[in-house]
């Protein structure tokens, strides 16, 4: 495919929009992009394990002066412009744990070994790293991305730019960080690595189990061209009859049915629960993996997969004992029977052998089999609002809300002081900018788009009071304060 190259920021704002039809075109590619390159005969092992990296700095209004006028800087900049306050000290630690895979990969190939890794970067981080001047960061990243010799080894996933979490995040702004987050990567690794982005992987883990959100997330990332996406184990249920995942190790098929009967659905690949830092810095899915023999799916025999994702940076499990132990594991199973591969070129694999997503077993948001067994199929929005009304007066429990990688915080409740000024944000742009048609390639359109994307990172409400409350709000003045501009 035609590699056409876009820019990186436009007028000082990170390319977020504009390229519809260029991104159309790289993530509508057919056919394999793995399976060719991968050297994993899949036909021989007995199991196989995959860990993801998941890498997030949110962008704050905090370069110094008050905070109405304050520059936005990247939280990993304030961190080192403030060395002494809290955890701020890991800054450094923080910059190279963003680059060092690309370290770590290429030593392993050399050494004849068969490495893995799926990258997950929010927008948010690239764009506040390369503000930062972090070009060291882009060039050992590029290096895995874009050569041949290494890229068969890393696999990146897609991402929403502001890194939102979809439950609470309006569906159609959620679409446009989606959409961002192509334009942006694409612009620093080109089209043809974007291409080869087939599996999503959302902020938080979190994954909206209200029926119409769910059809809507999971329609976004079809229509976007995702082709599987990573889910935690405990946000979704069998969807024949609401119990709990029985083979967690096997791909899935995520069913998302909305109000009007409509259904959309995704290939789903389950992370387990966990602590998953410790469970990825210390190298649990490989361990886990080396215990598991090949299962039928499909009346096929297949290996079954461990999959697993943490943040690369955080916390000193994955600063300090990550390292050795990927590498140690790394050695250890190349050429085994239990190699560590990426989603990808496994799913590949699985349609080889006439596999196909039809004959997965169907799975659904967590909580939906309590709807569906008291509602009339296709009765609408306030047919369902009524029911789930009259759930939740009969179990507090019952909620709406979504499920993510922890199940005490719903991302919503509590956090009113940021959700309302974020939900006027986004009702501006949408009265601004979408019901008005304004061409994606506008400046106003873009500068707007990156003000509320930033509004809706998941930061201001995980921590949820003091500075991080007052950024929250101050971005999403700014925001509405761009959208007033000229009417």
């Amino acid at each position: 495919m035609r590699d056409t190259a876009i820019p990186e920021t436009i007028d000082g704002v990170p390319n977020v929009c504009g390229s519809e039809a260029l991104i159309d075109e790289a993530m509508g590619r057919a056919g394999p992009v793995c399976l060719a390159a991968s050297g994993i005969d899949f036909g021989r092992i007995k199991s196989a394990f995959a860990v993801a990296l998941h890498m997030h700095q949110p962008l704050i209004p905090a370069g110094a002066g008050d905070l109405r006028t304050a520059a936005i800087i990247s939280n990993l900049q304030h961190m080192m412009d403030n060395p002494a306050i809290g955890d701020n000290h890991n800054a450094t630690v923080f910059h190279q744990c963003y680059k060092r895979m690309g370290q770590f990969i290429p030593e392993l190939v050399r050494e004849g070994c068969q490495p893995r890794v799926m990258l997950d970067y929010s927008g948010c981080l690239l764009h506040g790293l390369r503000a930062m001047g972090l070009d060291d960061v882009f060039e050992a990243l590029r290096t895995l991305t874009c050569d041949p010799a290494y890229r068969r080894c890393v696999e990146w996933l897609g991402s929403a730019w502001g890194h939102p979490v979809a439950p609470s995040t309006p569906v159609q702004d959620y679409r446009l960080h989606v959409r961002a987050w192509q334009h942006h990567f694409a612009a620093i690794f080109g089209l043809d690595a974007l291409s080869r982005v087939r599996g999503f992987s959302p902020a938080e883990m979190a994954l909206p189990n209200h029926p119409d959100v769910a059809y809507a997330f999971v329609k976004t990332l079809t229509e976007c061209g995702y082709r599987w996406m990573l889910v935690q184990e405990h946000t979704v249920e069998r969807a024949a009859d609401g119990g709990p995942i029985r083979d967690p190790h096997i791909p899935h098929r995520l069913v998302a049915r909305n109000s009007h009967g409509e259904t959309a659905s995704i290939i789903a690949i389950i992370k387990t629960q966990g602590s998953d830092t410790k469970l990825v810095g210390q190298m649990q899915p490989y361990f886990e993996a080396r215990g598991l023999s090949r299962m039928s799916l499909a009346g096929t025999s297949v290996p079954p997969l461990v999959t697993q994702i943490a943040d690369g940076e955080n916390g000193g499990v994955m600063m300090n004992e990550f390292p050795p132990k990927y590498i140690d594991v790394m050695r250890e199973c190349a050429a085994s029977e239990t190699p560590a591969v990426n989603v990808t070129e496994y799913l590949e694999y699985l349609e080889s052998i006439g596999i196909t997503e039809a004959d997965l077993p169907a799975i659904q948001p967590i909580l939906q089999s309590r709807l569906w067994g008291r509602f009339t199929d296709g009765a609408g929005p306030e047919a369902l609002a009524e029911l789930i009304g009259q759930l939740q007066a009969e179990d507090d429990r019952f909620h709406m809300d979504g499920g993510s990688w922890t199940n005490s915080i719903s991302w919503v409740r509590g956090y009113e002081s940021v959700l309302g000024p974020m939900e006027t944000a986004s009702a501006a742009f949408a009265e601004k900018m979408l019901n008005r048609g304004v061409p994606t390639s506008n400046p106003r359109y873009r500068e707007a788009l990156y003000h509320l994307m930033m509004t809706q990172t998941s930061c201001y409400r995980y921590w949820g009071e003091g500075i991080w409350t007052d950024y929250g709000r101050e971005l999403c003045r700014r925001t509405t304060e761009i959208l007033n501009q000229n009417g």
